[in-house]
């Protein structure tokens, strides 16, 4: 178990009064002389108009008063000071109004029952796989329901800091007082004090992206993984990669607990483990209509069941032959208009930031680069700068390119601020929000952003891929993929997997609600086997597909993969050394019983990061770490079963 936070407790002082009014009232003449008698007077007068003892920092600001001034009427006998710890609780200003569950369906009904079976014996590993809207979360509101009735303590894992307002809400409303936060956004002294209060027992829900796997819940019953999927579970910085979902499976072994991981698209090893039985698998297959924001608890109502959104899959290449070089497709612009027009929501994805993805000189041909990374520089016109989107460097736009002196710099490509820019221009007077990282680094954006567009304070919502997060927006009636194929062609052998995912999850926003809603999916590979099965909301389609394609490349499930990254800042040295263990671990895997591929060494596809030049060699085989030395030399890091080759 991970040691509590090196953060002191936070006590308070407070000021009562110690003798009754009357005498306290008496004293008034004898409290000293000049300015001091009167601060001491204005004290007393504030703990006997308030009735109740005070914070002395609200005394000092209130009436004026100064340390001193408290110690002499402590001393005089009038007044008491007492200390008190104060509980930093970020849930604190939380105001979820109470909910009683509904009526389960058919459908909920026999995965639960498969739950509660397990949560009364030995525990056991499970796979909800249900489409968006299916109603996966009160599943886990329910498991948690029986945990927590029955004694026992229960940990919610979300992949995104974005998603734990909505979620903690959720669970806020079913159990009031019992439920803590954890993520990185929340101050050391949060993180602290949610700890401690775990450990003692008084929280018995304890919500929150990786790190909350950790925090110490006695009885652990329940570990619920949510958008199982999510690369956002894998640590990738520190020594220690763990992934949380493997890390939950183990950990409720351990315990005899009961481990569930949910999605609406999982991922592909975690489905094949569940369709070879190695984890029991649980299906929701139809989509039920969400409750419309201000609705009050339907107890006796049955969800209802409502049909998945159309998608309508828009090639660009037509768009251009009809010579409309807009980044939106007509029908997407009819279909945007007629919502408005509708007073409904729209939600407009992009998997991109800034406004141009890259500045080029049209006549040399030269690029805006990163000089730590190498990357191409994003346009962030809002900010007046190029914006490096792995490290951060900034660099001012060029009135001349650097190389030629040309004056014919230009900007190519689009993210998610030139979409905002656009569609303000071409909607006059819309309401519209960004939601992206450059929109939510202060504390608490995201929060702001969803409640506003929630509460619909806004009419269009653009995004990144934190929109493709499990989000119940009922009020959203069309969501616009501005380009389906971002992402699609990396060289990596999850790049299809990713794309599927991201586009049936952000499809998932639309139609939740009584409204009904579309899809509009713009791209220029219509044909492409993950674009065509996330048009059909089809998991299946896309798993058998995706599942031939890696048997016969050798990728996981069929075998595992370990990845040894080397970062230096001379070429040469680097080259040399990725040469030297590539040999070592060719003469290892000659020696060892079980086939393992060596693969690499090879520069990776962002080989300048943060100014290290970044060599990989992938080993590819049915236990890969094996043929890895023990003594690994100075620079490399190891991933056993990398969630990203790039």
């Amino acid at each position: 178990m991970l040691d509590a936070p090196a953060v002191a407790v936070r006590r308070v002082r407070s000021a009562r009064l110690a003798q009754p009014a009357a005498q306290v009232t008496a004293a008034f003449e004898d409290l000293g002389r000049g300015d001091a008698a009167i601060r001491r007077r204005r004290v007393l007068e504030a703990l006997l108009q308030e009735g109740r003892p005070l914070d002395v920092t609200w005394l000092y600001a209130e009436a004026g008063a100064r340390p001193g001034d408290l110690s002499r009427l402590r001393d005089r006998g009038l007044i008491a000071l007492d200390a008190h710890e104060q509980t930093r609780d970020p849930l604190a200003g939380s105001s979820a109004a109470p909910s009683l569950p509904p009526d389960l369906t058919p459908e909920q009904l026999s995965a639960w029952e498969s739950i509660a079976e397990s949560l009364h014996s030995a525990g056991g590993a499970f796979l909800l796989h249900g489409v968006t809207g299916s109603g996966k979360t009160e599943i886990y509101l329910k498991a948690v329901a029986r945990v927590v009735q029955d004694g026992a303590s229960a940990i919610v894992l979300v992949p995104e800091i974005a998603l734990t307002p909505q979620t903690t809400d959720r669970f806020l409303s079913r159990f009031p007082g019992r439920v803590g936060v954890i993520h990185s956004a929340l101050s050391a002294g949060e993180r602290f004090d949610t700890w401690r209060r775990a450990r003692s027992g008084e929280l018995s829900v304890i919500i929150g992206a990786r790190s909350a796997l950790f925090v110490p819940l006695p009885r652990l019953r329940l570990i619920v993984v949510d958008e199982e999927h999510d690369e956002s579970y894998k640590e990738r910085e520190i020594a220690v990669r763990y992934h949380a979902r493997s890390a939950a499976l183990a950990y409720a072994g351990l315990l005899n607990a009961v481990c569930l991981l949910g999605s609406a698209t999982p991922d592909i090893v975690t489905y094949h483990r569940a369709v070879s039985a190695e984890i029991r698998l649980l299906e929701l297959p139809g989509r039920l209509m969400s409750r419309m924001p201000g609705e009050g608890p339907r107890p006796d109502a049955q969800a209802r069941p409502i049909e998945l959104p159309p998608v309508h899959v828009i090639d660009m290449r037509q768009e251009l032959k009809a010579g409309n070089t807009s980044l939106f497709s007509r029908r997407l612009m009819e279909a945007l208009a007629e919502t408005l027009d509708r007073s409904e929501q729209a939600i407009l994805f992009l998997n991109r930031r800034g406004s141009a993805t890259y500045v080029f000189c049209r006549d040399c041909g030269w690029v805006a680069r990163c000089p730590r990374c190498e990357t191409p520089l994003v346009h962030h016109p809002a900010a007046a700068a190029l914006q490096c989107h792995q490290c951060g460097t900034r660099r001012k736009p060029p009135t001349a390119c650097p190389q030629c002196r040309g004056r014919r710099v230009r900007y190519f490509g689009a993210g998610t601020q030139r979409i905002e820019a656009e569609v303000e221009a071409r909607f006059p007077g819309v309401r519209s929000l960004r939601w992206d990282w450059d929109a939510t680094r202060r504390k608490g954006a995201h929060e702001v952003i969803l409640a506003h567009f929630a509460a619909h304070r806004a009419d269009i919502l653009i995004g990144t891929q934190m929109l493709a997060k499990g989000l119940d927006l009922p009020l959203v009636t069309l969501v616009g993929v501005v380009s389906a194929d971002t992402g699609l062609f990396l060289p990596d052998y999850r790049a299809a997997e990713r794309t599927f995912q991201v586009l049936t999850q952000v499809a998932g926003r639309a139609g939740r609600g009584l409204a009904g809603g579309q899809v509009i999916l713009q791209t220029y590979h219509p044909e492409h086997e993950a674009i065509r099965a996330a048009s059909t909301h089809d998991f299946r389609a896309f798993y058998q597909a995706e599942l031939r394609h890696r048997r016969e490349l050798g990728y996981p499930p069929f075998r595992r993969l370990a990845r040894l990254l080397l970062r230096g800042t001379s070429l040469e040295r680097v080259q040399d050394e990725a040469a030297r263990l590539g040999n070592r671990l060719r003469r290892a895997a000659a020696r060892f019983g079980q086939p393992v591929e060596v693969l690499g060494p090879t520069p990776c596809f962002f080989t300048r990061q943060r100014g290290w030049l970044r060599w990989q060699i992938v080993l590819r085989g049915a236990d890969p770490a094996s043929i890895v030395p023990d003594d690994l030399p100075e620079g490399w890091t190891i991933d056993v079963d990398p969630v990203s080759l790039l």
